[in-house]
């Protein structure tokens, strides 16, 4: 098991119980710093302040202190995933169908691995994306990243909340 599903399992009952979902964890290093980034949304679909993330560092730190599935030092990032949030899980695909996205492979296919459209649909393993009118069929295996589209619908979508 990576050290990002370890941690997703050591803290994910504990931010459900405060209210939040876990969106991503990502560990990485950027230059000589040891980086843990959390990123977290509120499950009421109201924005997330500093006093969340505040709440949730906390109880991700002692939870990760106890646990200590990282055995260097490292630091703890806690944030909200952001208007142009990834879709990690199969159900952010769901919640985000109709809206464009920008998805990234592992490996090119057709001499590209960066596709931009609007998300049609989601299916067992993989997900539709209408580009310029053209429905392409992309296996969720093969998606390396993805993140939501900045512009005006997202944007409407954001402040209606």
């Amino acid at each position: 098991m990576q050290v990002e599903q370890k941690i997703c399992a050591i803290i994910e009952p504990s931010l459900l119980e405060l209210g939040y979902e876990l969106v991503q964890v990502k560990h990485f290093n950027l230059g000589r710093r040891n980086i843990l980034q959390i990123m977290i949304e509120r499950l009421d679909d109201k924005a997330i302040i500093v006093s969340d993330c505040e709440k949730a560092s906390y109880t991700i730190s002692a939870l990760l202190d106890v646990e200590d599935p990282i055995s260097s030092s490292y630091n703890l990032e806690v944030s909200s995933a952001g208007i142009d949030r990834p879709l990690v899980k199969v159900k952010d695909y769901i919640r985000y169908k109709g809206y464009e996205i920008l998805v990234v492979l592992y490996r090119p296919i057709n001499n590209s691995k960066r596709y931009q459209g609007i998300l049609e649909d989601t299916l067992d393993d993989e997900i539709a994306l209408n580009i310029k009118g053209v429905v392409y069929k992309i296996n969720m295996a093969d998606i390396d990243s993805a993140k939501l589209v900045i512009n005006d619908k997202l944007l409407k979508n954001n402040l209606d909340n």
